[in-house]
């Protein structure tokens, strides 16, 4: 357990959790005190060590926020095997770290997503009511969008011939395989009817990039048009990773917390 020298309120030390598979789910708690916690998920082939990750953890201890950044499993420190797709197996994994910290006393202020994140985020929303702030970053609304260009554009056949297609680096080693299961899986998960799901009273951000060429900022404006109780900040110029735009996507974060934290306790 280490102290920070900035904070000397700050406590920063490793949670391990179990999931309801039996696996162990390894995360970082930034803890300031405060009995709320907001919530952070990575996104594909990620882990909870991405930049964007440990700078909104930084941003959110600047506000005296406490946070909690972990691994889904088959990613990182956690155990498991990495899979294509999963999307809801990583809402069973959101939902046993938001159990346990509840089961610690703590308040979920808020549950936040990158990329891939950004859709767990909204899925488990859309499943649970029992987070009241959920922040969707660049995430997916088209699930067969950008299939083509990770897969190649004739996937579906070779997926139907071999029943799989290896991923493989610049170098030619595979970094992982897509098999039927996980790609019906993917194109099984509907965004549009999960996200009508989302209870009204819920807050939901959704930050995008307007020069993302992963994930088009068109899937942004969907969720716009879908989600009941909406916000939507789009940054000019940022890509998928914000690569140049970290300390903007930061500010949006904090000021929509802080602007619904008033809105919950105006005057406080």
């Amino acid at each position: 357990m280490s102290q920070s020298s900035q904070n000397p309120v700050l406590k920063k030390h490793k949670v391990i959790i179990p999931n309801k598979y039996g696996e162990k789910l390894v995360g970082v708690l930034n803890d300031t005190g405060s009995t709320e916690i907001v919530i952070l998920c990575h996104g594909f082939r990620s882990t909870k060590e991405d930049t964007t990750m440990v700078n909104l953890t930084v941003a959110l201890e600047n506000e005296g926020i406490s946070s909690f950044r972990f691994d889904f499993a088959g990613n990182g420190e956690s155990e498991g095997s990495f899979s294509y797709a999963n999307y809801w197996r990583e809402v069973d994994d959101l939902h046993a770290v938001i159990q346990h910290f509840h089961g610690a006393n703590r308040v979920i202020s808020a549950i936040l997503g990158h990329s891939k994140g950004g859709g767990v985020v909204l899925l488990y929303a859309s499943k649970y009511h029992d987070v009241r702030m959920v922040v969707n970053v660049s995430g997916r609304y088209d699930m067969k969008g950008g299939m083509g260009e990770r897969l190649g554009k004739d996937f579906m056949e070779k997926i139907k011939q071999d029943g799989f297609i290896d991923i493989k680096n610049t170098a030619g080693t595979v970094e992982y395989r897509v098999t039927e299961e996980s790609l019906m899986d993917r194109l099984n998960t509907n965004m549009h009817e999960a996200c009508l799901q989302i209870d009204k009273e819920c807050r939901v951000l959704t930050v995008h990039g307007s020069s993302d060429d992963i994930i088009p900022v068109l899937d942004a404006i969907e969720f716009d048009k879908i989600i009941p109780n909406h916000k939507l900040h789009i940054v000019d110029g940022a890509d998928h990773g914000y690569t140049k735009h970290q300390a903007e996507l930061a500010q949006a974060v904090i000021d929509f917390i802080k602007a619904a934290r008033q809105q919950d306790h105006p005057g406080a």
